[in-house]
């Protein structure tokens, strides 16, 4: 026994120099606030990979005993040290003196039970939340839990004596007084007991909280039923106590969370989702509105509005320097040895007839933008890069302006090439329909080389055949809704317009 009090002062002695050794902690957020709130997230330290901080507490109790004797109850001291494993699991220990008294309050002559009893035990217990399930909150201000464990203890009593207790523990099976020297004594003696408990504590702040319990110790072994001196039934006797726990987190919170079992659960998952949520924003952020997402723009800086390239750069078709949005000619490239303005435009043009080898370079830079590496050739017919159209329309694209732009610099270049610009339909049409369709194809195309880019219309040959030609079977095929550009063909003439043919040349 001197050894089990000895134990217990050298624990208590050691957890008071701890929370000496702690001082003033210094200012710490809430843990409410570090968790992640509207969308913010949680400051470079990852709170998950801490440890947390430990909690002890300690108890004043009331005591009494379910036994044979008609309890009249008594009172203790516990002190407990709980360590979080997750948001759910905890595992504690607990010490505990309780001295518990009972009377049934009948006359000496009928053999009256009364006992003094002091319980001396230590306890490991497994600590389950059981409010800690959902989704709600990210921090809990109420912890409701039940445990269970097991551990030794050390009772001895003093009891009154009667016929019932025969000559056992210093009696003479007489009805005796209870007086000292006069009563029974059950020494101290190491026991083994299980243990159950359950409580509710609450958060005042990160480092206090306060709380009520209660537990059943639960003797084992021959001795179970003899804590209050009596073993006059079939059932051990149980060692009962409730008080109010006052719960102190320790550690530095610089370096240790709170205890785990007042966070949500479910806060690591939202912090997941959160920072997901956080980098998908990161990564999605457009600052100049040109629909390419900053990860990957190279010029963050785009003026509203003007065309980019897939790297948010802006678009300079002609490779003149000047950016399509200010160049009044977005589709000239400068020869060699010509000059551009401020505005994209040629100030000193060079007028000589294109080599071979410069038409060979426009026709070969604008297949590129279709991914074609070679100029096709029919019937000994050179045919320069195919225009396509939507379905039921005759307008030309946008997307085919910087390929019409190197057409016409092929036909400008060279004063003497006719070029035969002849347009096709697909079969989704009546006969009539589609050879409307084909020819306003091909004027529109003729139209936009002559008003944009100055090609002289006598070289232009205009053609249609409205569905027949077909490249591929498909009624609806995009392949088969184009115009061509076709060059050698000697004596070629111009088709006239349908007839009914309607000037509307969209």
């Amino acid at each position: 026994m001197k050894i089990l009090s000895l134990l217990i002062f050298c624990l208590c002695f050691s957890l008071g120099g701890v929370i000496h050794a702690q001082g003033t902690p210094m200012p710490t957020t809430d843990d409410a606030t570090s968790t992640v709130q509207e969308g913010e997230m949680q400051a470079p330290v990852n709170k998950r990979d801490q440890n947390s901080m430990l909690e002890v507490g300690i108890s004043p109790v009331y005591s009494w005993l379910s036994s044979d004797v008609t309890s009249k109850g008594g009172y203790g001291a516990g002190l407990h040290v709980r360590k979080s494993l997750d948001h759910l699991f905890s595992l504690r220990l607990d010490a505990l003196y309780a001295r518990s008294k009972g009377d049934d309050g009948r006359a000496q002559s009928d053999g009256n039970r009364r006992f003094d009893t002091d319980w001396y035990s230590g306890t490991a217990y497994g600590v389950v939340t059981l409010n800690n399930f959902t989704f709600k909150g990210d921090i809990r201000n109420v912890n409701v839990y039940m445990m269970a464990g097991a551990g030794f203890n050390f009772f001895g009593n003093e009891f009154q004596c009667n016929r019932e207790t025969g000559n056992r523990y210093g009696c003479d099976g007489t009805n005796r007084p209870f007086a000292e020297n006069r009563n029974g004594v059950v020494d101290k003696s190491f026991q083994t007991h299980a243990a159950f408990g359950t409580g509710i504590n609450f958060r005042i702040n990160p480092r206090f909280n306060i709380g009520v319990e209660y537990q059943a110790l639960v003797p084992l072994g021959k001795r179970a039923d003899i804590v209050d001196g009596y073993d006059a039934s079939d059932f051990r006797d149980v060692q009962n106590i409730a008080g109010v726990s006052l719960n102190f987190n320790l550690g530095n919170p610089e370096r240790k969370t709170e205890p785990r079992y007042w966070t949500n659960a479910f806060t690591p998952v939202k912090e997941d989702i959160a920072m997901i949520n956080r980098r998908v924003d990161e990564a999605t952020m457009d600052d100049d509105g040109d629909g390419i997402v900053n990860s990957i723009d190279q010029e963050n800086d785009t003026p509203s509005g003007v065309p980019v390239d897939s790297r948010g750069r802006t678009l300079d078709s002609d490779k003149d320097g000047v950016p399509d949005y200010r160049d009044l000619e977005p589709f000239f490239p400068p020869r060699e040895g010509e000059v551009v303005n401020a505005d994209g435009v040629v100030t000193e043009r060079i007028d000589a007839p294109l080599t071979e080898g410069e038409i060979q370079a426009l026709i070969d830079s604008s297949l590129d933008r279709f991914r074609q590496d070679t100029i096709f050739q029919r019937n000994g017919s050179t045919y320069l890069p195919t225009i396509y159209f939507p379905l039921n329309s005759a307008e030309v694209k946008y997307d085919d302006y910087g390929m019409l732009a190197g057409v016409a610099r092929v036909v400008k270049g060279n004063p003497n090439m006719k070029v035969v610009v002849r347009g096709y339909t697909d079969r989704t049409g009546t006969t009539d329909r589609n050879l409307n369709l084909s020819y306003r194809r091909a004027l529109n195309v003729v139209d936009h080389l002559v008003t944009v880019h100055g090609v002289n219309r006598d070289q232009l040959v205009l053609q249609y055949r409205g569905e027949d030609e077909a490249i591929v079977p498909l009624d609806r095929s995009l392949v088969n809704r184009r115009v061509e550009f076709l060059t050698g063909i000697n004596g070629a003439q111009e088709d006239p317009a349908p007839e009914g043919m309607e000037m509307d040349r969209n």
